[in-house]
């Protein structure tokens, strides 16, 4: 039998809150005896022949046929919960099982072809594939809070009802050391819910890295130009959102003789040491070199909406000259526009 390549429980799978506990079995359960199990059945009350009952339904015992583990079968583990990454989709869980529901079939494909790109990636081999179905081989899972390496088989299905396209996953197999065992509805849970979280948590990564791809294009063709803050100081001009040009200017910097030592995101700053560039340089932007002191200077961005402001202050606070703000202002568009 092949298994796949074990998948290490971490932030994203499980949290382990005993720290104190000596064993995955202690992790598990909880930490008082199991006394209770010993009580002793509950009796009629007897009542003297001429008492009037009164009872009070606060206290009433639940009736029917519950099931559930007692005693050292009690998982006392926090449940485990999907991650909501997936813009749009509205989480289901029944009985073990979780169903993420989209409102377009295009989003559902993007989900499916995740999910299958994450099997490939992790090396989980798949049994059984169709358009709308996968039945994985054995993934293994490893644990602190097992006793050993747990194995489990899923299945994957593409639904729909009511207009609503639905991608379906449920855990059909499990191995406990090696050996298939009955699955339980805590397992199914739990490591149902840990598998669905892979999906998610690849789309979520996805979404992101093409959004940084976007936001790179962009910042190929931002246009620079003077202009002035909200309170009528000169200020360079970036045409463009704080959040596309943000990531960008510490990796601009450099290129035209700046080091980074700091910088604060949620405060718009970046501080770094200048250098000029030899004239090389200057010569393949064809642009003049700006009268900058070596030194050390920060660099204020402002949230403008659409636009980025971008301020230059010296090492003692103060703003650099205008001049030169109208001299830089033509270097950062040259630079820009050398990207890759």
């Amino acid at each position: 039998m092949k298994l796949s390549r074990q998948l290490v429980l971490s932030s994203l799978a499980v949290f382990v809150l005993s720290a104190c506990s000596s064993s995955p079995t202690q992790r598990r359960q909880a930490k008082d005896d199991f006394e209770y199990l010993n009580t002793t059945p509950l009796k009629v009350w007897k009542l003297a022949d001429d008492a009037t009952p009164q009872f009070y339904a606060n206290y009433n015992i639940p009736q029917g046929d519950f099931k559930g583990g007692v005693g050292q079968n009690v998982d006392i583990r926090p449940p485990q919960e999907v991650l909501e990454l997936i813009p749009g989709a509205r989480v289901e869980s029944k009985l073990g099982e979780t169903t993420l529901w989209l409102l377009r079939e295009d989003e559902l494909e993007k989900v499916w072809q995740t999910a299958l790109g994450m099997l490939d990636r992790r090396d989980i081999g798949i049994r059984e594939q169709s358009d709308s179905k996968i039945v994985t081989d054995w993934v293994v899972w490893k644990s602190e809070d097992e006793d050993t390496d747990v194995g489990a088989r899923y299945e994957i299905r593409k639904v729909e009802s009511n207009g609503r396209y639905g991608f379906h996953l449920s855990l059909i197999d499990w191995q406990q050391g090696g050996v298939e065992k009955t699955i339980t509805s805590t397992n199914k849970e739990r490591y149902n819910t840990l598998m669905t979280n892979l999906v998610t948590a690849r789309y979520d990564l996805e979404l992101r890295e093409e959004a940084a791809r976007k936001a790179q294009e962009l910042v190929k063709y931002i246009p620079i130009t003077m202009g002035s803050d909200r309170s009528g100081f000169p200020v360079i001009i970036a045409r463009t959102s704080y959040d596309t040009l943000w990531p960008r200017l510490p990796a601009l910097l450099p290129k035209f003789g700046f080091t980074i030592e700091e910088r604060n995101q949620s405060q718009g700053t970046i501080k770094a040491k200048y250098s000029s560039p030899d004239d090389e340089f200057w010569e393949d932007i064809g642009v003049k070199p700006i009268e900058l002191k070596s030194g050390v200077y920060t660099f204020l961005l402002g949230d403008l909406g659409n636009r980025t402001s971008i301020n230059v202050t010296d090492s003692s606070g103060k703003p650099v000259e205008e001049q030169l703000l109208k001299d830089m202002a033509p270097v950062i568009s040259a630079v820009i526009s050398k990207q890759d």
